[in-house]
Parts: C-alpha cells; structure tokens; sequence
C-alpha cells in the first residue's frame, strides 16, 4: 500500500466570478477557496491578480474554457385585446337607440295617432284673410277721384316663434327689430304681436307697398338660405329661421289721384282699410266689399305647392259714381283757397249745386288736406266744414224772410217801406250796416240793400202780433231746410239751429228775420237759392249719382222734392234777387257776368268764435243763381273771420261767386241769358 491519500473527488460549487483565484493575501493558489483577510474574518474579497503560467510550467488544472457571449434577450410579445366584450357594448347601445325609435314610432302610430297628426297638421296649415278690392269713387264723368292699387299686408304666425322652432331665446324680438324700420313701425309692438299664443294670425302692418314687402322677402330668403348652410335643419327638421314666420297678405291701398281736390267730399281709409270720414265712410260697407280667406300648407315658411290649397275668394267692393264735376270742384276750390289765402280768413267754402235735380257739382274747403298724406293734415282742416260747421248765415237769409212776405200776400215788391237811421224794438236799438238818412225804399229795394231795419218791418206784417208773426216765419224757415239735416246723410253734418217760435227771445224775434240768431250750416244755405231757382220746389241736395260692380249701373233713389213757395213767389223773388247785382244802389255788383242775368244776395253777419263762443269777427257770405231768367247753376260762397282787407260779403265773396260761376256755366255749356232784365223799383218819392 502506498502512503499517499487518494486524491479528493471535487464537488461543484457555485460558478466563481470570472479572475477569481486563490485566497486573498496566503498564497494560496486553491483554486476555489474563499478568500479571506488576515484575521481569519470573511472580508470583501479584492480581485486576484491573474496568473499567468510560464512556459513550459503547468498549473496542475485544466485551462479556463472561453466565454460564450450571451444571445440577445427577445423582443416583448405584443398582446392583442379581446374584441367580444367591445362587440356586446356596442350592440347594446345600438339595441337602446333602436328601442327608443321603435318605442316612439309605436306612440307615434299606434297610442295617440289622432293627436300628433293634428299637432303636425296645425304646424304645417296657414290660414289668412284675402282681403277685398275696394271699390273706386269717380265724378260724374268717371273720371277717378279715388282708386286701390296694389298692396300688401305684413302678416304673421307666432306659433313660429317660439324657442323650440327657431332654436333662439327670442326670437320675436329678433324678428320686430329687424323689422321695426321697414315698417315704420315700434319694435315693441311688433313684439307684442309675435309673442301671443292665442293665435296664429296677427297682422304687423296694413297695405304696405310692394317695395316693402320685397325688401323683406329679400330678407327672409336671405335668413333662410343661412339657416339652411349653418345646418341647423339637419339636426331638427322642424325649426325655421327667425323670419319664416313672416307672410305677405295680397290686398290694396287706398290713392287718391287729385291729391287734396275734393278731399272733403272723399274723405280718408284709415290703417285698418276702414272709410274714416266723407263719402269713404258713409258708403263704407258697399265700397269695401266682402273679405275671402285661404288655406294651405307650408313649410319654413313658403307654401308647398303639391299640398293644394283651400280658397274663398274674396267680393269686391262697388264702385261709386259722385255727382261732383272734377273740372268744376277744381275751379271752386282754387277760387275759395285763394281768396282765403288773401284775406287772411279762419276758412272758407264754395258750393255748386245743380238748381233743378239737387245734384252738387262742386263742394269746396279751404284749407283742406291732402287724404294721401295724414301725417301732413291739420285736425281743423280734415272733416268737410262746409256740412260742418254752423254758423249765423246774415243777410243771405233775408230771402227767405222775404218769400214768406211774399207767399202770405203781406206786401209786394213795390210796396213802400220807410226805413229810419234806428229802429226801437223790444230791449234793442237796431241799425243797418251803415248810417244813413231815412231811406225811402220799395220791397224789392229792402232786399237790393239788404236793410235790417226793413226786413224787420216787412216781417212784422206776418201776423196781427209778433208772436204770430213769429210763427209764421218760423214754418217757412223750416220749409227751406233750415235746423234739420239737408238729407245728404253726410258723417258729422250739423242740422244748424232754429229754436221752436215760442222760445225765440226778445231780441231773436227781430234778429232772425236778418240772419242772426239762427244757424245754418253751407249746404242748406246753398239749398235755399236753388229752392228759388227751381220755382219754389225744394230738392234734397245730393252727391252720389249711383254705384256700379263692374258691368251693372244702379242709380240712386229719387231726392225727395218739397213744394217750399209758388212759382209766382219764386220768380218774384228771382227779379227781386238780380236787383241786388245789376242795380247800381245794390250790394252785389261784383258779382255780374257779361252776357248773363245773374240773381244773388249778399251777407255779412257777426260771427260767433267756436273757442269763446263770444262775438269776434265776421261771417262774410254770397249766395245767387245764374240764369237768373232760366236758372242752371246755384254757388254760394262763405268766408269766415276775414282779417286782411274788407270783410264785407260783397266785397270778398262777390267775386268769387263771379269766378266760379263762369267758369260752371262755360263748363256746363249753359247759353247766354236771352231776355232782357225787367228792373224793379228800388226806392219810391214820398208824398209832400
């Protein structure tokens, strides 16, 4: 046996870190062993210096074999997320969408069809007025002194307006302030009308041109195409723009095509299509016609035009022939406005009547106003004065005291009259419009100077006591047409004032006879003369000669006609009556036309101001009829508180009496006068 140990079967240990070997400072060469510090305590180990074998020197252990460099570590594995839990999620929210579609489409359908259909059906209608063609006003010879033309209503359904159609907080207010200047109206009240919910038609403005209604369908085209761009509509097909509400009503505006010419015989339309004052709103109803109303389905707005529409047409109004001349109201009303102008007077009036049938053929006011433009009118001037106004007509009356004198057989035109400076009756002392020495004057020269003092003389011959005589002249008063209406049937006519015989005071029973103290207004003036004219027989005056729809012509009833004097006491008074404009000592001289006899009277009355109801100023009148031999043609003409120049009736009125007048018989065609005039007497030589 041999001493040596058997060698030690090595055991694998932990893989040292690469250049290990031996222990730390014993020189140990073992490969493997710990390494350990002087004091035989586990240290941190310090890196053994490699060594390297000499040649030819081994180092009793197999040779380290050489590192494998590692392979690179694999790029991480993307993980791809499930689709199915993804898949379920949107197919449930699907399902829900189609569940509420199908829900609804089965409330829609099936619980309460009826209702929605009619909601939509309401939503989607209009409904409108048509209104009527107003019928045109013409003068005797059909030429147009009032016609319509085209025009539109600026209408409205404020169902439309509502946040939930027009997807704006307000748009009512939107919509008037846009609006607002086109119409010339108040944004508030236009918003007002856009916000009700009581209806679904309110009318913004009447009979606007169709300028206007362009610029605001301009406009409204103008909303909608924006609408329809921002694509609001997509969203909601029921919305509109803010202006689709709008809608135009075809209807008319009332023009007048003289302007100012007979504005007070035509009077006005107002705003709401309705006859405000004259002809327009005593003939209201057969002018205006009767309004249709349509139907029809829209859409933002603009009627769809495969829907069918429902229409009942509207009548129009009749039109109305007046038995005023164009020609002769324009002469009247020039003459009157100038001589006004020229006086400087409060106004004035011209009346032309024809003597025998009552029509008037001219009737004229100054100032007056023009009915195209109401803005521009003064209140006081609007209205027809003329019928209006009441007013102490002055001497112009004394005819018809006259007439009674003559019809009761109380004297004749040649019966002598003393007339004093003064006369003493009751509480008064009264005078004529001048001092004069006794006048020594015929009946007929009583009226041909027109004497108060006279008049009251002759008309005390009425009765054995002024009571009587009273009575008397009061039955004749009211035979001529004085304090009840003229039967014209005009809007706001005054009767005029003629107090019952019984009440006249002490002063009245004398003033009356002369004009004062009783009220007329110009028509019934006027109406006297022609009741002279006519021979004694009173015709109702009238201004409408008939109406017409179209092709059909209906005349208007018969005047009524009252037997007022005689013949004989007509034609006496018509003698008597030229005394006053061909006589020299007459009143009326201004009034003579060449080549005609010409019958008239004066009047100059004090004039009762309407603001105090105290005496201030003067009514200064004319009234005649020419031929006075074969009388056609009446003209009065009054002319109130004249300021400038004379205020004498004769003096102011007498020529425009003469410019009218000749220029109604020239455009009447009425021939010259054939017979010569046979004078009366106008003054008497009294007895020694």
């Amino acid at each position: 046996m041999s001493d040596r140990q058997p060698p030690r079967r090595r055991v694998p240990g932990p893989a040292r870190p690469s250049g290990a070997s031996g222990r730390s400072g014993s020189g140990s060469g073992r490969p493997g062993g710990p390494a350990r510090s002087g004091t035989g305590k586990g240290t941190a180990r310090k890196p053994a210096a490699r060594r390297t074998p000499r040649a030819g020197q081994g180092s009793g252990r197999p040779a380290p074999r050489p590192r494998t460099p590692r392979p690179p570590a694999r790029a991480a594995r993307l993980r791809l997320g499930r689709p199915r839990p993804r898949l379920r999620l949107v197919g449930f929210a699907l399902t829900l969408v189609m569940a509420v579609f199908v829900g609804r489409l089965l409330q829609l359908q099936a619980v309460d069809p009826q209702a929605y259909g009619a909601a939509a059906a309401a939503s989607r209608s209009y409904s409108g007025v048509l209104t009527a063609e107003r019928g045109p006003i013409t003068d005797r010879n059909g030429v147009e002194l009032a016609s319509s033309v085209d025009a539109y209503d600026v209408t409205a359904d404020p169902s439309m307006f509502t946040p939930e159609r027009t997807g704006e907080k307000d748009a009512p207010l939107q919509a008037a302030q846009i609006l607002a200047p086109i119409l010339g109206a108040q944004a508030e009240e236009l918003t007002a009308k856009l916000r009700r919910d009581d209806t679904r038609y309110v009318v913004l403005a009447r009979r606007q041109t169709p300028q206007v209604w362009k610029q605001i369908r301009d406009l409204k085209n103008s909303f909608a195409e924006e609408f329809q761009r921002s694509g609001r509509r997509a969203g909601d097909p029921d919305r509109n723009s803010v202006l689709a509400g709008i809608f135009p009503g075809a209807t008319s505006k009332r023009v007048y095509p003289g302007g100012d010419l007979a504005a007070g015989i035509l009077g006005w339309v107002n705003a709401d299509g309705k006859g405000a004052g004259g002809i327009e709103a005593q003939w209201d109803k057969k002018l205006a016609g009767e309004d249709g109303r349509i139907s029809y389905a829209q859409a933002g707005g603009r009627q769809v035009p495969t829907a069918g529409s429902e229409e009942d047409p509207a009548v129009p109004g009749s039109g109305l022939e007046l038995t005023i001349d164009r020609d002769i109201q324009w002469a009247a009303q020039n003459a009157i406005s100038e001589q006004v102008a020229k006086s400087k007077a409060a106004r004035g009036y011209v009346i032309v009547q024809d003597t025998a049938s009552g029509e008037i053929l001219a009737l004229a006011n100054a100032p007056g106003f023009d009915p195209n433009d109401l803005t521009r009118a003064a209140a006081t001037s609007m209205g027809n004065a003329a019928v209006q106004d009441a007013y102490e007509p002055g001497s112009t009356a004394k005819v018809m005291s006259m007439a009674a004198v003559l019809e009761e057989n109380a004297a004749t035109p040649g019966t002598h009259v003393t007339v004093p400076n003064r006369l003493h009756r009751g509480d008064r002392l009264f005078q004529d419009d001048v001092d004069h020495p006794t006048w020594y004057l015929t009946l007929n020269g009583v009226l041909a100077k027109s004497s108060n003092i006279g008049t009251i003389l002759a008309v005390e011959q009425l009765g054995r006591t002024q009571p009587e005589a009273n009575k008397v002249l009061h039955s004749y008063l009211r035979k001529f047409g004085i304090g009840r209406p003229t039967g014209l049937g005009f809007p706001g006519e005054t009767p005029g004032i003629l107090a019952p015989p019984q009440d006249w005071s002490t002063s009245q029973q004398y003033t009356i006879p002369f004009g004062q103290g009783v009220s007329v207004n110009a028509l019934q003036a006027a109406s006297v003369y022609s009741t002279i004219a006519n021979g004694g027989v009173r015709v109702a005056p009238t201004l409408v000669r008939g109406t017409h729809d179209g092709e059909a012509f209906t005349p208007a009833p018969e005047p009524e006609k009252t037997r007022v004097v005689s013949e004989k006491t007509a034609k006496t008074l018509a003698l008597m009556l030229e005394s006053v404009v061909d006589d020299e000592e007459g009143t009326g001289i201004k009034a003579r036309i060449p080549g005609y006899r010409v019958a008239g009277k004066t009047g100059t009355a004090n004039r009762v101001d309407p603001e105090t109801g105290r005496y201030k100023g003067y009514t200064s009148s004319f009234a005649g009829f020419a031929p006075s031999d074969k009388p056609r043609v009446t003209v009065y003409c009054a002319i109130q508180d004249a300021t400038k120049g004379s205020y004498f009736g004769g003096q102011i009125c007498g020529p425009v009496y003469k410019q009218v007048m000749e220029f109604a018989l020239k455009s009447l065609q009425v021939p010259p006068s054939g017979a010569k005039q046979a004078r009366l007497p106008v003054t008497f030589t009294p007895e020694d």
